[in-house]
C-alpha cells in the first residue's frame, strides 16, 4: 500500500508541476477566441500578450504566477458550469452564467445592403478580411439574411462544447452581424469606394489575433488608415475598425457619434444600458496606438458586461449628426415582463439616429434554432 500511495502521489505531483509549466510556456493554452466570461478574460490577458508589436507592458515573476493561478482556478470553476442541468440556471436571458444578472443583451446589429453584389462582397470581406464564420442563413418574403460572428449566438450552453476539449470558440453568447438583402428595395444606400454615408456610426470594433488588408481591398473595401490599427469601410458602408488583439468576443462594440454625450447616455439608461469600464482586446489597455483609448467624455454602455456594448462619442462639428441608411438596427434580445408583452418587438431610434431593435429571447431562440 506504501508503494501504490507513493506512486499515486508521484504522479500526482508530476502531473501538477506539468500543468503549471505548460500554462506559462505554451502559448496555445489561451484559446483563439476565449469565452465571454470577463473576469477570465481579463486574468488570461495578463500573462498572454496579445500578437503583433510589442506594447512595452511586462509584468514582473510575481505577478505573473499570482495571475496564472487565479487564471486556473477560474478556468475550473468555469469548466464546473457545463456540466450542470441547463433549467439550475437562473439566467434572465437564456441559461448561460454569463447573462445571470440581467434581462437584456445587445447581441448584434443588422447591415443593410443594395445588391446582391454588394451582398457577396460583404460576407467575403468579413469572411476572408477578418475571419468572420456563417452562423446561418435565411429567405424570408424574398429578403436574404446572412449572420457572421465567431461562434455560436445562442444564450445556453451549446450540447458539444466541454472543456477542455472545446475551443472557448465554440462557447455560446456570441454576437453577430446580420447581413440583410432585399431585392425589392430600390435605394442606393452605397456605392462602393466612397466615404461612409452618413456621420452617426464611428466605427463597429473587432478585436482579432490578425487581419488582412489585401483582402479588405479585393473584397471592395475603402482603406481610410492603418497606423496601428485599421480603420476601413466595408463594401457595404459600414465603418469598421480593426485591432489586432485578443477579446471575449471578437465582435467587441459600435462607437456612436453624439451632438450630446450625456443626453445619449441618459437614453441608453431608460433601455436598461449601464455605463461599464471600457473594453480592451491588448493587455496596454488603450495606451498605445494599437489600441487607444477612446476621447475625454466619452461613454461606454452596455445591459451586461459580458455582452457588446455602444462607445458614446463626443463630436464639435455644428453641423447635424446624419444617420447611416447601410444600419438597418442594433440587436437587444431581452427578457419581457410578461409573454404578453412580447408579442410586438420594438424599434426605437436614439439622439444620434440610431435604430435599437427588441426581439424577446423566446422569439430570438426560436429563430436562431431553426437558422443555424
Amino acid at each position: 500500500f506504501r508503494t501504490m500511495a507513493m506512486i499515486i502521489h508521484i504522479f500526482f505531483l508530476w502531473t501538477v508541476l506539468l500543468t503549471v509549466v505548460l500554462v506559462r510556456e505554451a502559448g496555445s493554452f489561451v484559446p483563439q477566441y476565449p469565452c465571454t466570461s470577463r473576469s477570465v478574460h481579463n486574468d488570461l490577458m495578463v500573462f498572454s500578450k496579445a500578437p503583433s508589436a510589442v506594447d512595452g507592458d511586462h509584468e514582473d515573476e510575481e505577478s505573473h504566477t499570482s495571475a496564472t493561478r487565479r487564471a486556473m482556478i477560474r478556468c475550473a470553476a468555469l469548466s464546473s458550469v457545463s456540466f450542470l442541468p441547463q433549467n439550475f440556471a437562473s439566467a434572465e436571458v437564456g441559461t448561460l452564467p454569463e447573462y445571470a444578472d440581467t434581462n437584456a443583451i445587445l447581441q448584434g446589429i443588422t447591415v443593410n445592403v443594395a445588391d446582391a453584389s454588394q451582398q457577396e462582397s460583404m460576407i467575403n470581406f468579413l469572411i476572408n478580411a477578418f475571419d468572420f464564420k456563417i452562423l446561418r442563413k435565411r429567405v424570408r418574403n424574398s429578403v436574404e439574411e446572412t449572420w457572421l460572428g465567431y461562434g455560436p449566438e445562442q444564450l445556453s450552453i451549446p450540447d458539444d462544447f466541454q472543456i477542455p476539449v472545446s475551443s472557448f470558440g465554440e462557447y455560446g453568447g456570441h454576437a453577430s452581424i446580420n447581413v440583410r438583402y432585399d431585392p425589392s428595395s430600390t435605394s442606393a444606400l452605397y456605392r462602393q469606394g466612397d466615404d461612409a454615408p452618413g456621420d452617426n456610426i464611428a466605427y463597429l470594433q473587432v478585436g482579432v489575433p490578425g487581419y488582412r488588408i489585401s483582402q479588405m481591398v479585393a473584397n471592395g473595401g475603402k482603406i481610410i488608415d492603418a497606423y496601428g490599427l485599421v480603420n476601413v469601410v466595408s463594401p457595404s458602408g459600414l465603418p469598421i475598425r480593426g485591432i489586432v488583439g485578443i477579446s471575449p468576443d471578437p465582435i467587441m462594440f459600435v462607437a456612436i457619434n453624439c451632438k450630446d454625450v450625456k443626453e445619449s447616455r441618459a437614453f441608453y439608461e431608460q433601455l436598461g444600458f449601464v455605463e461599464q469600464e471600457v473594453p480592451y482586446s491588448r493587455p496596454s489597455k488603450g495606451t498605445t496606438i494599437f489600441e487607444p483609448a477612446p476621447p475625454k467624455g466619452s461613454c461606454y454602455m452596455s445591459p451586461s458586461p459580458n455582452c457588446m456594448g455602444v462607445l458614446l462619442l463626443p463630436t464639435k462639428q455644428r453641423k447635424a449628426i446624419t444617420p447611416n441608411p447601410v444600419l438597418e438596427s442594433l440587436n437587444v434580445v431581452y427578457k419581457p415582463s410578461s409573454e404578453a408583452s412580447s408579442e410586438n418587438d420594438l424599434t426605437l431610434k436614439d439622439p444620434s439616429g440610431v435604430s435599437i431593435a427588441f426581439q424577446s429571447v423566446t422569439d430570438f431562440s426560436a429563430i436562431e434554432k431553426i437558422t443555424r
